[in-house]
């Protein structure tokens, strides 16, 4: 039977997967809404936060190093692929997804302390 934890592992392995897929190939979708793209990695990246920790529960200087690297990463690559490009825009968006996610964080933990009630 599968733990949690390892439901957990195996969501952010298929996310990892899925938003590398999507930052990678070449875009065949018109951008109609600008900047829609940085919803999209803010999105991303607060899912990525929010798996890593429930399957991990790192330190947060840990989850944030990890994740800001993945974030450089992807940048650089799409830099050397022809039919994207790199975009400094795209990595603040991606840190900021890491921050909502503390911000989200924080805020559930001090609604439950406040409020004395347990989780399961």
């Amino acid at each position: 039977m599968i733990n949690k934890n390892t439901l957990f592992k195996l969501v952010l392995a298929v996310a990892v997967v899925v938003i590398s897929y999507l930052v990678f190939s070449r875009p065949t979708y018109s951008q109609s809404i600008p900047n829609i793209d940085k919803v999209g990695h803010l999105g991303s990246f607060f899912c990525l936060s929010y798996l890593t920790y429930l399957a991990f529960k790192p330190k947060w200087y840990w989850l944030s190093l990890t994740l800001a690297s993945y974030a450089i990463l992807i940048e650089l690559v799409q830099s050397r692929l022809p039919y994207r490009s790199a975009s400094v825009g795209d990595v603040v968006a991606d840190f900021a997804g890491i921050a909502l996610f503390y911000f989200c964080n924080w805020g559930y933990g001090k609604y439950f302390r406040a409020a004395q009630l347990q989780e399961d």
